[in-house]
């Protein structure tokens, strides 16, 4: 029969003075004080390892900062470990390296790991805006916060007051890309699940705002303000490419010569420039041709089409026109963007086919099948159509003269 151990007292354990030697005081059922020569004191419990059947010891910390009744707790637990043939060393290590995944998975950390993959799709630009949002609205925050940690109270006490503020738009976006990444985090098995799935209701959906534009019988108006405007050759040139071509600014600003086919007549945006990742093709008008003549002997030996004033060796920023047609009077009236709007207002008004302005707009095409048709039936089509915006472009500025 095993000699019976009678279970510490405190005071037995408060009293237990440093020897020579280390000793080690039992209280039971594999539970030991042990005191080292410097005074230390630790509780140490030794168990037969499972299926090894070897000994083996664990810590459980020093003394007085574990109380006994601490350390007979973590007893029980290593006994409820070990009657399932499960190590506590082994739980102990998994159960840290668990801790530590967790607060290595920081929300920002999570987000690069996301943020590397969603970027593939978008536009350089476009890429960078998601970024950036994060970076000045969450991360100061919540950034270095485990993932796990993070519920919608706290993702609302940073919202609320950018809503107040009246910026519903960018907290709408910013509740779509916090879900893109806790979505990513569940697949990557970081998260058990997406708490965040609801928390655009939080708040008031944006009221939709148009970008300014103006209307299609004020074409003449706008032709002459180019025309008479005190501004860059090229930055008046850009101007008249994005009207010609229906472009996007971001689009329009970086062409680079190479797209440009002058024999084929023909402008191929390339994947990674385009808003939706797929390749675009501008049919060009002669008028078109026109622009881009004018600037080669500005930036035909250069990689960009319309280079940047301070750095040739730069596209001009997309932001470029949007700041010319303030300078001409259009604050508030038209954006580069609303260039777009007024050549499909117009076309539209004019009767031409739906299907050919959202497809020259590189709108995204929801049916794939007719899409895969546009791109090869299309062209011929949208060039006449295009062939008939330049020449309204023109008549207009010949509408100017003869006032």
């Amino acid at each position: 029969m095993p000699r019976q151990v009678l279970p510490l007292t405190n005071t037995q354990v408060a009293n237990a003075k440093a020897k020579a030697k280390e000793y080690n005081l039992a209280d039971g059922s594999g539970l030991y004080l042990r005191v080292k020569p410097n005074g230390s004191k630790i509780w140490v419990f030794n168990y037969q390892a499972p299926f090894t059947k070897k000994r083996s010891n664990i810590s459980f910390g020093m003394y007085p900062d574990v109380p006994i009744a601490n350390a007979r707790k973590e007893r029980g637990i290593c006994r409820e470990l070990l009657a399932r043939d499960v190590d506590p060393k082994h739980a102990r290590a998994k159960r840290e390296e668990a801790q530590a995944n967790a607060h290595a998975n920081t929300l920002s950390a999570i987000a690069e790991r996301w943020f590397k993959i969603k970027a593939a799709e978008l536009t350089d630009g476009y890429a960078s805006d998601i970024w950036n949002s994060l970076e000045n609205h969450i991360f100061p925050r919540l950034g270095e916060r485990p993932i796990h940690t993070i519920g919608s109270r706290d993702v609302i006490e940073i919202l609320e007051p950018l809503q107040d503020s009246g910026k519903s738009e960018m907290v709408k976006r910013l509740c779509q890309r916090l879900n893109m990444i806790m979505d990513y985090a569940v697949v990557a098995d970081v998260l058990d699940e997406n708490r965040l799935t609801r928390i655009g209701r939080a708040f008031k959906n944006p009221k939709k705002k148009n970008l300014p534009s103006i209307k299609p019988d004020q074409l003449p108006e706008l032709i002459q303000a180019i025309d008479t405007a005190s501004i860059r050759e090229v930055t008046k040139a850009l101007m008249l490419w994005q009207l010609h071509t229906m472009a996007r600014p971001s689009e329009a600003s970086g062409a680079r010569w190479e797209e440009i086919d002058l024999e084929k007549k023909l402008w191929t945006i390339p994947v990674e420039r385009m808003k939706r990742r797929r390749e675009h093709i501008v049919p060009l008008t002669d008028k078109a041709i026109a622009i881009l003549k004018s600037v080669i002997p500005i930036s035909g030996n250069r990689e960009f089409v319309f280079p940047s004033d301070r750095n040739p060796r730069k596209s001009a920023n997309s932001a470029t026109v949007n700041m010319a047609l303030r300078r001409m009077g259009f604050k508030g009236k038209l954006v580069s963007h609303g260039l777009r709007s007024l050549a499909s207002t117009t076309l539209n008004e004019q009767g031409f086919d739906s299907d050919l302005i959202e497809t020259a707009l590189a709108h995204q095409d929801k049916n794939m099948t007719r899409a895969a048709y546009n791109r090869s039936d299309y062209l011929s089509r949208r060039r006449e159509m295009m062939e008939w915006w330049s020449e309204k472009l023109v008549d207009s500025a010949k509408v100017t003269h003869n006032q």
